[in-house]
């Protein structure tokens, strides 16, 4: 069996254990005795124990046999092949991998068939292992767990600790995450900083990393490729800006209008609707930008005698901002709508007009939340790639025209590591260094955020 048809039997297994568990507590409540749980409780408890320690188990098991395979084929590579300068250990076992998939690429050496044999022995044992170890531990923990309900056994406390228990392994693991990735690109980009000066990295005006290498013309000298990123970071901000001055005014004004002046049939249409724009995926308003709304605005421009760029600014901008529309009125529409009516009343009481009371009484309150959504929307908009890429080109130009091809940071990542590249190089280790920058601004940004919500909240009781 499989680790997908393992885990189906598993769950079954659990779900068997969920039934007899609840099954016994009901029966256990009929005959009179008191029970300190609800049956269901009881079940929990025992397809818990069933289910839960065999898929860990079984993960632990499919991510092991990975780590084995890859240690015991290493062993079938000649020693000869391993004293190649070229030698490396991934291009070895992408060799075998491709074997024991199926997929040859021409004739292999025999060690590489030989290790791609081993391989797929070792794969059937590992099924039979995983197999036996997770259906056991199911069979087991299940029984086990059966034999503690009794009337008198606190089930629902002991759901709630396994319960508990999964949450803050959940958060462990997130913030485990977030650490390894902040230290992965961290010490990547030292590595760029120790052949990059970071003087020229933060404020270098030209962005050239392809000529690493080449010969300057006329001195037969080796010309180093130039890291400089501001232009970079100001195609990012000034695509970001075009963005928010789309999605911040239509996002806004939406918000106040389905809150405050929409009848509960139109608010009950029209937000959804709205909402559907953050399900689009970023691609398809990639080709948006790129086939309709570019072409659109170079015939315009050229009309009105413009010079506009195939792939602008402008463009990626103002599909971006369409796509951000929804993280400003969905998160504002929240948030005025948590104001309390007694404001409202107050300032009617007072004498105000609507359009006062909202603009005098209700966005005041409500600013510390409209402003965390604009900076959750800035932080989308200079993160985003895929429009960029389809629509504003891949040129580093150092320019402020929103009619002209620039790039953003997100952009060149991608293209600096699309296929294999050498992770020895300035040119591949700079992706990291970008990334890290946009890591600090966004955390700047979030700060930011979390600094003005804290002056400006207001509590009501």
């Amino acid at each position: 069996m499989n680790s997908f048809s393992v885990a189906l039997a598993v769950l079954l297994i659990g779900f068997v254990y969920f039934i007899l568990g609840t099954r016994s507590a009901a029966a256990a409540r009929q005959s009179g005795s008191r029970l300190h749980s609800l049956p269901h409780h009881y079940g929990l408890y025992a397809g818990m124990m069933a289910s839960l320690p065999a898929l860990f188990a079984l993960v632990v098991l499919a991510i092991g046999d990975d780590i084995v395979f890859n240690t015991l084929a290493l062993d079938f590579v000649p020693d000869a092949v391993k004293a190649e300068d070229n030698y490396k250990e991934v291009i070895v076992l992408a060799q075998i991998a491709n074997v024991v998939a199926g997929i040859n690429f021409g004739e292999q050496p025999q060690w590489v068939n030989d290790a791609a044999a081993a391989w797929l022995g070792w794969a059937d044992t590992s099924r039979l292992i995983k197999t036996m170890v997770a259906i056991g531990l199911a069979a087991g923990g299940g029984f086990l767990a059966t034999r503690q309900l009794a009337p008198d056994f606190r089930s629902r406390n002991a759901v709630e600790r396994i319960i508990m228990f999964i949450l803050g392994a959940s958060s462990v693991i997130a913030i485990l995450t977030t650490i390894g990735i902040v230290f992965s690109v961290v010490f990547e980009s030292m590595r760029f900083f120790a052949l990059v000066p970071v003087s020229e990295f933060l404020f270098g005006l030209t962005w050239n990393p392809q000529f690493e290498g080449a010969e300057r013309a006329g001195s037969g000298q080796m010309g180093l490729a130039t890291y400089g990123s501001v232009p970079l970071f100001a195609g990012t901000f000034l695509i970001s800006i075009v963005a928010l001055s789309v999605a911040v005014p239509v996002g806004l004004f939406s918000a106040i209008y389905l809150s405050e002046y929409a009848s509960p049939r139109v608010r009950a249409v029209v937000k959804p609707l709205m909402e559907l724009l953050a399900g689009v995926p970023t691609v398809v308003y990639g080709f948006f930008a790129a086939l309709t709304v570019a072409p659109f605005l170079r015939s315009a421009g050229m009309n009105l005698g413009l010079d506009v760029a195939s792939e602008s600014a402008l463009a990626a901008g103002l599909v971006m901002g369409i796509m951000i529309i929804p993280f400003v009125s969905s998160l504002s529409d929240d948030v005025i709508n948590a104001v309390p009516q007694a404001l409202r009343d107050a300032a009617y009481g007072l004498g105000s007009t609507q359009s006062e009371t909202i603009r005098m009484v209700v966005l005041p309150a409500a600013l510390p939340g409209i402003v965390a959504a604009i900076l959750l929307a800035v932080s989308r908009a200079v993160g985003e790639t895929m429009i960029v890429v389809m629509a504003a080109g891949l040129a580093a130009n150092l320019s402020l025209n929103p009619l002209d091809a620039v790039t953003t940071v997100t952009a060149q990542i991608v293209t600096i590591l699309v296929g294999d590249q050498e992770f020895e190089s300035a040119k591949t280790l700079s992706a990291f260094a970008l990334a890290l920058t946009l890591i600090v601004i966004t955390l700047g940004l979030n700060f930011i955020a979390l600094q003005v919500v804290k002056k400006y909240r207001e509590a009501y009781d």
